[in-house]
Protein backbone atom coordinates (compact mmCIF):
# COMPACT_ATOMS: atom_id res chain seq x y z
CA UNK A 1 0.00 0.00 0.00
CA UNK A 2 1.43 3.35 -1.07
CA UNK A 3 0.69 6.38 1.09
CA UNK A 4 0.76 9.78 -0.60
CA UNK A 5 1.17 13.14 1.06
CA UNK A 6 -1.69 15.57 0.51
CA UNK A 7 0.35 17.75 -1.86
CA UNK A 8 1.39 14.76 -4.00
CA UNK A 9 -2.15 13.36 -4.10
CA UNK A 10 -3.47 16.78 -5.16
CA UNK A 11 -0.87 16.94 -7.93
CA UNK A 12 -1.93 13.56 -9.31
CA UNK A 13 -5.60 14.61 -9.24
CA UNK A 14 -4.87 17.97 -10.89
CA UNK A 15 -6.35 19.97 -8.01
CA UNK A 16 -5.06 22.20 -5.22
CA UNK A 17 -4.12 20.95 -1.76
CA UNK A 18 -7.16 22.80 -0.41
CA UNK A 19 -9.49 21.00 -2.81
CA UNK A 20 -8.08 17.64 -1.77
CA UNK A 21 -8.58 18.55 1.89
CA UNK A 22 -12.20 19.52 1.11
CA UNK A 23 -12.66 16.09 -0.52
CA UNK A 24 -11.31 14.45 2.63
CA UNK A 25 -13.65 16.56 4.80
CA UNK A 26 -16.59 15.61 2.51
CA UNK A 27 -15.75 11.90 2.82
CA UNK A 28 -14.56 11.33 -0.76
CA UNK A 29 -11.16 10.25 0.61
CA UNK A 30 -9.87 9.20 3.98
CA UNK A 31 -6.64 10.36 5.52
CA UNK A 32 -4.41 9.12 8.29
CA UNK A 33 -1.13 10.19 9.84
CA UNK A 34 2.08 8.47 8.77
CA UNK A 35 4.89 7.54 11.15
CA UNK A 36 6.21 11.12 10.93
CA UNK A 37 2.83 12.60 11.83
CA UNK A 38 2.12 13.91 8.31
CA UNK A 39 -1.34 13.59 6.75
CA UNK A 40 -1.41 10.98 3.97
CA UNK A 41 -3.99 9.27 1.78
CA UNK A 42 -3.95 5.68 0.61
CA UNK A 43 -2.69 5.42 -2.99
CA UNK A 44 -5.16 2.67 -3.90
CA UNK A 45 -8.08 4.75 -2.61
CA UNK A 46 -6.81 7.77 -4.56
CA UNK A 47 -6.49 5.64 -7.72
CA UNK A 48 -10.11 4.50 -7.36
CA UNK A 49 -11.26 8.11 -6.95
CA UNK A 50 -9.22 9.13 -10.02
CA UNK A 51 -10.78 6.34 -12.07
CA UNK A 52 -14.33 7.11 -10.86
CA UNK A 53 -14.12 10.86 -11.44
CA UNK A 54 -12.18 10.91 -14.72
CA UNK A 55 -13.86 13.13 -17.26
CA UNK A 56 -13.07 12.31 -20.84
CA UNK A 57 -14.03 14.53 -23.74
CA UNK A 58 -16.46 12.97 -26.21
CA UNK A 59 -14.57 10.79 -28.67
CA UNK A 60 -15.12 12.43 -32.08
CA UNK A 61 -14.25 9.18 -33.89
CA UNK A 62 -17.54 7.51 -32.87
CA UNK A 63 -16.22 4.07 -33.80
CA UNK A 64 -15.87 0.79 -31.96
CA UNK A 65 -12.31 -0.28 -31.33
CA UNK A 66 -10.44 -3.03 -29.56
CA UNK A 67 -7.77 -0.53 -28.51
CA UNK A 68 -8.10 0.50 -24.87
CA UNK A 69 -5.52 3.27 -24.98
CA UNK A 70 -7.56 6.03 -26.60
CA UNK A 71 -7.00 9.69 -25.76
CA UNK A 72 -9.06 12.59 -27.06
CA UNK A 73 -6.96 15.68 -27.56
CA UNK A 74 -6.28 18.88 -29.43
CA UNK A 75 -3.77 19.06 -32.28
CA UNK A 76 -1.15 21.62 -31.20
CA UNK A 77 1.44 21.27 -33.97
CA UNK A 78 1.78 19.76 -37.44
CA UNK A 79 5.28 19.65 -38.92
CA UNK A 80 5.73 18.17 -42.39
CA UNK A 81 9.15 17.51 -43.88
CA UNK A 82 9.05 15.82 -47.25
CA UNK A 83 7.71 12.30 -46.82
CA UNK A 84 7.22 12.34 -43.02
CA UNK A 85 5.28 14.46 -40.56
CA UNK A 86 5.12 15.00 -36.80
CA UNK A 87 1.77 15.73 -35.18
CA UNK A 88 1.63 16.89 -31.56
CA UNK A 89 -1.61 16.36 -29.64
CA UNK A 90 -2.34 17.71 -26.15
CA UNK A 91 -4.44 15.13 -24.30
CA UNK A 92 -5.19 16.69 -20.92
CA UNK A 93 -1.85 17.30 -19.25
CA UNK A 94 -0.04 14.96 -21.66
CA UNK A 95 1.62 15.73 -24.96
CA UNK A 96 1.39 12.80 -27.36
CA UNK A 97 3.53 12.85 -30.51
CA UNK A 98 2.67 10.86 -33.62
CA UNK A 99 5.08 10.31 -36.49
CA UNK A 100 3.29 9.51 -39.74
CA UNK A 101 3.55 10.04 -43.45
CA UNK A 102 2.95 13.54 -44.79
CA UNK A 103 0.41 11.89 -47.09
CA UNK A 104 -1.61 10.69 -44.08
CA UNK A 105 -1.63 14.23 -42.63
CA UNK A 106 -2.94 15.55 -45.94
CA UNK A 107 -5.58 12.80 -46.27
CA UNK A 108 -6.81 13.48 -42.71
CA UNK A 109 -6.60 17.23 -43.34
CA UNK A 110 -4.98 17.64 -39.92
CA UNK A 111 -4.54 21.22 -38.78
CA UNK A 112 -3.68 22.91 -35.50
CA UNK A 113 -6.81 23.19 -33.38
CA UNK A 114 -8.46 19.98 -34.63
CA UNK A 115 -9.95 17.63 -32.04
CA UNK A 116 -8.69 14.12 -32.64
CA UNK A 117 -8.47 10.73 -30.97
CA UNK A 118 -5.01 9.28 -30.35
CA UNK A 119 -5.04 5.48 -30.40
CA UNK A 120 -2.02 3.68 -28.97
CA UNK A 121 -1.62 -0.01 -29.66
CA UNK A 122 1.78 -1.00 -28.32
CA UNK A 123 3.46 -4.35 -27.90
CA UNK A 124 5.53 -2.92 -25.07
CA UNK A 125 4.47 -0.60 -22.29
CA UNK A 126 7.19 0.09 -19.74
CA UNK A 127 6.62 1.12 -16.13
CA UNK A 128 9.27 2.69 -13.92
CA UNK A 129 9.18 2.80 -10.14
CA UNK A 130 11.44 4.58 -7.69
CA UNK A 131 13.71 2.30 -5.66
CA UNK A 132 12.14 1.35 -2.35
Amino acid sequence: MADLRISDAALFMGVSDDTLRRWIHAGKLSQRLDSSGRAVVDGAELAELARATAVLPKDPAAVQSSARNRFVGLVTAVKKDGVMAQVDVQCGPYRVVSLMSAEAVEELELTVGDVTTVVVKATQVLLEMPKR
